[in-house]
């Protein structure tokens, strides 16, 4: 395996190892925040501990940083090895990378901002630039998209959920704040949207990685008809008859 080879395997490696374990800590203390909530409006007493609630918005703010920074980390892999190294974009167009790094630079900042905003306009702003960041970065030279198979492409599937965790992000305050729990139906709604894509995401990830070849197979591979699935035969080498004497 080459570098570019070892490089592609952090986004899968960070996914399995950090933020898939997050979103099953997030998703069962949302459970239990749910299940407290119910008893106590009925008038019972809930053996569940009322710290559930603010451990879960914490997971909750942490899963948001965790999958933007994933989506960020498989975006700046793809676009460096795909585009500027493979296909000399700094020599080519040098202000389109000052752009692309940029861009990074300001999504992450975005996000940054997010987190410490309170006011609700402004939590609006950073999200917003936020997601433009990732929509902007992802549409880039070099992302392996499937446009023509959007509807089970890895990719899109990441930017979703992506911008449904900011979103989840920048509304926290209005969950807790709204007594007629609109935001919450919202929140709950789209979470559980974000949840099955993030399913979709486990599918789609391991299928692209038996597709995507590694660097030294790219020559013999795209020579294959994929859409019949045949592959041109290798030269035959010639054999010799032993020489008699």
């Amino acid at each position: 395996m080459e570098l570019a080879d070892v490089m592609a395997l952090v986004h899968p490696a960070i996914a399995v190892a950090v933020v898939f374990p997050i979103i099953g800590t997030v998703v069962n203390a949302a459970w239990q925040t749910r299940q407290r909530r119910l008893q106590v409006a009925d008038g019972g007493k809930s053996k569940i501990p009322p710290v559930v609630g603010p451990e879960h918005l914490k997971l909750g703010q942490l899963l948001t940083g965790a999958i933007v920074g994933i989506t960020l980390i498989a975006l700046a892999y793809s676009i460096y090895f795909k585009s500027i190294l493979e296909k000399n974009l700094w020599g080519k167009s040098p202000s389109q990378v000052v752009f692309i790094a940029l861009m990074f630079a300001a999504t992450i900042a975005s996000l940054v901002f997010l987190y410490q905003a309170r006011l609700q306009l402004w939590r609006g702003v950073f999200a917003t630039l936020t997601g433009v960041g990732l929509v902007v970065l992802g549409f880039q030279e070099g992302i392996f998209r499937r446009d023509d198979e959007w509807l089970v492409s890895h990719f899109y599937y990441g930017i979703a959920a992506a911008l449904l965790m900011v979103f989840s992000l920048a509304i926290a305050p209005e969950i807790y704040q709204d007594r007629s729990h609109g935001w919450r139906k919202i929140h709950t709604v789209l979470n559980c949207i974000a949840l099955l894509l993030f399913l979709g995401q486990g599918v789609t990830g391991t299928r692209d990685l038996l597709e995507i070849p590694l660097s030294w197979q790219k020559e013999h591979l795209y020579q294959c008809d994929w859409k019949n699935k045949t592959c041109p035969k290798p030269p035959q080498s010639q054999s010799f008859a032993p020489a008699i004497n």
